[in-house]
Order: C-alpha cells, then sequence, then structure tokens
C-alpha cells in the first residue's frame, strides 16, 4: 500500500512543472510539429520529465535522471506515510461511526448534511480550484519576483474568502430549501428533514475552512513541503472520532457532536499550514485586487474543471436524492459500501492516473505517438492485473469484511447484510471504473478537455435513467448497481473515442493480460469462497474474525500472484522491478 501512495505522490510532485511547462506556448525559436493522428500540434517547451522507479513504465525510453530525484524520493516516502496514516484513521473514523450510529435516522441525516459541503469541496476547493490555482502559482515561482507572488497570493485569498463567506451566509438562509432539493424523501419522516437541516447549518461552514486549506496546500506543495498538508486529513478523522465519542455527550440529539467535529476538522486543517506558508512569506493577508491577472487566469482554468468534475458530483447527488425517498438507513448502506470500494479504487486508480497523466503529457509534446500507446497499454494491463482480484476479494468476502469492521454497536448484522447488497453492485464495476481513472487523463494529455466532458454528460443522463429504473426492484443496491453499469458505459465511450483519434492502441498484450488475470482471480475466487464456507463465522470474536480475514485475503493474494507467474503475467516483474527501485 505504501508503494501505491508514493507512486501517487511521487508522480504529483513534477505535475505542476510539467503543466507549466506546458502552458508556456511554441518555442519562438522554431520547434518541431508534434503529429498526433494526423494532427499538427506545435511542440511545447518542456523540460524533460522525471519519474523516479514507482511509475517507469515498460516499453518507454529511458527518461533522464533529475538532479532532485533523492530529495523526491525523500519527500514521497514521507508522504506515503501520512497518507497511509490518514486513511487508517479513516477507516477507524468509519468504524466508530457505524458502531455508534449505525444506518438510522441520524446517520442518513448526517450523511446528508456531510454531503452538501463536501460537493462543494471536490467541486471547487479540491478540484477545479486546485488544478488552476497550482499551475499560475508555479508560474509566479519561475519569475522568481517574490513581492509579486506574495501579492498575488494575498489577492487570490481575499477574492476567494470573500466569495465563500456570501456563500456560506446564503446557504445558511436557504439552509432548508438546499435539503428540501438534495434530500425530498426526509419531508415525510418526523423529526429527520428537521434535523438534516441542523446538522448541514453546523456542517456547511466547513466549506469555507477546507478551501482556504487547499490554497494554502496548493502553496506548501508548490514549494515541496509536502508532509503538512499530505497529514491534514488525519486531524480531520481526529476531529471527527472526537466527535462521535466524546463530543456526543454534550448534545442531544448526539449526532451533533459528530457535526461539530466535521466542522472543527476543516478549522484544524487550515490553521496546521498557517504558520508553514507564513514561514514562507506568503501569510495570508487582507488584499483587495479583483482584477489581478492571477484572479483572471486561476477562473478561466477553472472553467473546464468544474464542468468536468460537476457531472460526477450530480451523479452523487441524484443518488442521494433518489435514496432519500427509499426506507431508513439506505443513504447510510450506500456511504458504508461506497467506503470500502474507494479504498482498492484509490489505491489502483488514482495512483495509475496520477503517475500516467505526465508521462502521456511529455509524449503527446513530443510527437511520440508508439510510446504514447505503450504507456496507455501497459497502465490498462496494469488496471485488470489489479482490479480484478479486488473485485473477486470484495465480492465473496464482503460480508466477512463489513462485519469486521463495522458490526458493533448500533450497526447490526441486518445492517452488514443491506450494506453487502450495496458493496456487491459496487464492486462490479471496480474494473470500469478504474479503466476510467487512465483513460481520461489521455485526453487531457492531448488537450482535449471537451470529449470527456461530452462522454461524461451522456453518461450522467444513462446514469439517471438506470437510477431510476433499477431502484424499485432492487432499492439502494439499485443506485449501486446503476454506477457501476454507468461505469461500463463511461469506459467503452473513452476508448472508443481515444481509438478513433489515436488509432489502435490495444494491442495482443492488453487481451493476454485480460484473459491471464481473469485465469488467475476465478482460482483466486475458488479458494476464497471455499475458506469462507468452512472457516467464516459470524460467531468468531473480533480476533478471531480479524485473524480469518487477514489469513484470507493474504492466502488469495499468494494464490493469484502464483498463478500469474505460472501463466507468465509480465506485471508481476514490473510491480518487482518498481519495488526494487523504491527500497532503493
Amino acid at each position: 500500500m505504501l508503494f501505491m501512495e508514493d507512486l501517487i505522490l511521487a508522480t504529483a510532485q513534477k505535475l505542476p512543472i510539467l503543466m507549466r511547462r506546458l502552458d508556456e506556448g511554441p518555442d519562438p525559436s522554431g520547434s518541431p510539429v508534434a503529429i498526433i493522428h494526423g494532427h499538427n500540434k506545435p511542440l511545447k517547451s518542456i523540460s524533460p520529465l522525471f519519474v523516479k522507479g514507482f511509475f517507469t513504465l515498460p516499453a518507454t525510453p529511458a527518461v533522464p535522471e533529475s538532479s532532485g530525484s533523492s530529495q523526491l524520493l525523500r519527500s514521497s516516502a514521507v508522504i506515503g506515510f501520512f497518507t497511509l496514516l490518514s486513511r487508517i484513521t479513516g477507516f477507524i473514523r468509519d468504524m466508530i461511526i457505524a458502531g455508534a450510529f449505525g444506518a438510522g435516522l441520524g446517520a442518513d441525516a448526517f450523511f446528508v448534511a456531510q454531503k452538501l459541503p463536501n460537493f462543494l469541496r471536490r467541486l471547487f476547493a479540491e478540484g477545479a480550484f486546485s488544478t488552476a490555482f497550482v499551475p499560475v502559482f508555479a508560474d509566479h515561482l519561475a519569475a522568481g519576483d517574490a513581492q509579486e507572488t506574495r501579492h498575488a497570493v494575498q489577492a487570490v485569498f481575499t477574492h476567494l474568502a470573500m466569495w465563500l463567506l456570501i456563500v456560506v451566509a446564503v446557504a445558511q438562509a436557504a439552509m432548508p430549501l438546499l435539503v428540501m432539493i438534495v434530500a425530498p424523501g426526509f419531508i415525510d419522516e418526523v423529526g429527520k428533514f428537521d434535523l438534516a437541516v441542523l446538522l448541514t447549518r453546523i456542517t456547511f461552514p466547513y466549506i469555507f475552512f477546507i478551501s482556504l486549506a487547499a490554497l494554502a496546500a496548493g502553496i506548501l506543495n508548490s514549494h515541496r513541503h509536502f508532509a503538512i498538508p499530505a497529514a491534514t486529513p488525519i486531524l480531520l478523522n481526529v476531529c471527527m472520532i472526537l466527535g462521535a465519542t466524546l463530543f456526543t455527550r454534550f448534545f442531544d440529539p448526539p449526532v451533533i457532536g459528530l457535526a461539530v467535529g466535521l466542522t472543527l476538522g476543516g478549522i484544524l486543517q487550515l490553521s496546521w499550514q498557517l504558520p508553514a506558508i507564513a514561514r514562507l512569506g506568503l501569510g495570508f493577508r487582507i488584499r483587495w485586487e479583483p482584477h489581478h491577472p492571477s484572479i483572471r487566469r486561476i477562473l478561466t482554468l477553472m472553467g473546464p474543471s468544474v464542468l468536468g468534475v460537476s457531472v460526477a458530483q450530480i451523479n452523487l447527488l441524484f443518488d442521494l436524492f433518489l435514496a432519500s425517498w427509499l426506507p431508513g438507513g439506505s443513504i447510510s448502506y450506500l456511504y458504508y459500501a461506497d467506503r470500502l470500494l474507494e479504498f482498492p479504487l484509490g489505491l489502483i486508480a488514482i495512483a495509475l492516473s496520477t503517475a500516467i497523466l505526465p508521462l502521456l503529457s511529455a509524449k503527446a509534446a513530443c510527437g511520440d505517438e508508439t510510446g504514447f500507446k505503450q504507456d496507455l497499454n501497459t497502465a490498462l494491463r496494469m488496471v485488470l492485473f489489479l482490479t480484478l482480484p479486488a473485485t473477486v476479494a470484495l465480492i465473496i468476502l464482503r460480508e466477512p469484511i463489513l462485519a469486521l469492521l463495522f458490526e458493533r454497536g448500533a450497526f447490526a448484522p441486518e445492517t452488514t447484510q443491506q450494506t453487502a447488497h450495496a458493496l456487491l453492485a459496487y464492486a462490479l464495476g471496480l474494473t470500469a471504473l478504474a479503466t476510467v481513472k487512465v483513460t481520461a487523463p489521455a485526453f487531457y494529455a492531448m488537450k482535449d478537455t471537451r470529449t470527456p466532458v461530452r462522454i461524461a454528460i451522456v453518461c450522467l443522463i444513462a446514469n439517471m435513467g438506470m437510477n431510476v429504473v433499477l431502484m424499485f426492484p432492487m432499492q439502494h443496491a439499485g443506485l449501486a448497481l446503476a454506477t457501476s453499469l454507468t461505469g461500463f458505459l463511461n469506459a467503452g465511450l473513452l476508448l472508443r473515442a481515444l481509438r478513433s483519434k489515436i488509432g489502435i492502441f490495444a494491442g495482443p498484450e492488453l487481451r493476454r493480460t485480460l484473459w491471464q488475470a481473469v485465469v488467475a482471480a476465478l482460482l483466486m475466487g475458488i479458494f476464497l469462497f471455499w475458506v469462507r464456507e468452512w472457516f467464516w463465522s459470524r460467531t468468531l470474536s473480533g480476533l478471531g474474525q480479524a485473524l480469518m480475514v487477514t489469513g484470507m485475503l493474504t492466502g488469495a493474494g499468494t494464490l493469484y500472484l502464483l498463478t500469474a507467474r505460472v501463466l507468465g503475467m509480465t506485471e508481476i516483474q514490473f510491480m518487482l522491478q518498481a519495488l526494487r527501485r523504491r527500497k532503493s
């Protein structure tokens, strides 16, 4: 797991540099022409791209090593540690919430209250805003004018803070209407709607603090200070754990303490980073300059990103909208199942997508169509190699894993079964969702932002239709299945569009990896099914369940790798080489 976390963060270091170089425009000395599927494009002036060992794809020409590689390695190791720690504390947080509130009225109301500020956080703070701010700020650093850099930061901070305050104030006044739009099914349940409104009023200021925290993180990351931003999610998890255990004693209903913990977490995430940016001479100060060039550039860059990110977030809100009409607990079932799905999806798909973007961007800029296709082909092979066994494990061990993590206190065995239905439906789409994460960056590397957005809009409409159709016979599991089916549609449309753009890229190696991974995963699945039926029981103690689930996963993973080795899967060699580079 550390390898995958390091992979994400080590390559992310180089992404702002690459984006800045690509944004500089054509080389005035007369650059050659990049040929991508018959279209002539001026070659941007870029520096050699270096991604240290964590994701050096096979069949790709060697890339020269940068002088800062040892520093990159040390930084990525520190970030990997904090990121893994945040994942662990996140699971502890969810285990405590599940035990304290289960899937009842309070839990459903809180997850709605959490969803609204998180919607805006993903849409603006950590989505469109971050991707727009980092390259603009990197340009200021490259120019070397410390005073102008400081003025730009202060102008952006002032403008952002002002609009955030306005959004929070308007939302507080219109909160009943917002909750009514997002979760109209709550209106018919006595006390549930009012509780959701109250909790959302408490949690909504979180968007103010986390957005400014994202601004601070962009500044620190651009200065290669990664540990402090990487540790901030741990503070949020700790505050929510305190909210679910300590703060609940002081409020009635107790779930209010959990909402207070969320908002407190946002305050600490921002406060944790303020001393660090102050030491850089870039502390937040009021500077009213609404027409500053940096603000205009950020707003220009945010446009396409907002449209792209909003499609996925609208999908999530629509799922919440429909789930509010289903029997109580449905929103909670979907939340807990999604949390388990996000673990392999984050470690595998996001890692690969983050690593592949700078590599594909460099190939596209240099006109290396062959290298572009080879890198993309290898990334897709790794998706199949890693997600197919993860899918089988989630499907067969869904109830043992859920029981181990969540089944205690208010989280009853019936809640485990209902959540397992949603997890089964989600797990079916893991490979497709991971494929989307890998293929979409290929379009961004060729500076084609329109195609992924058009496809996302088609999938949004399809997902809404499938949600309505499947929720009646399958209830909350139907909403999860619609997400998986939409993932396959999205992946298929992206792959087809990519083939029409660059030609055939999925050669015989990809087909060979597919059947090899399917055979190995099926053998692993037979083993898991046999072991689960013979050895796992709900009557086992907590320690016994932990040992049994750990043993089953370890044995299954070992069997999968041995089978893959016997079948001659080359992806194992790549993983071993990457791990050896990490150790060196």
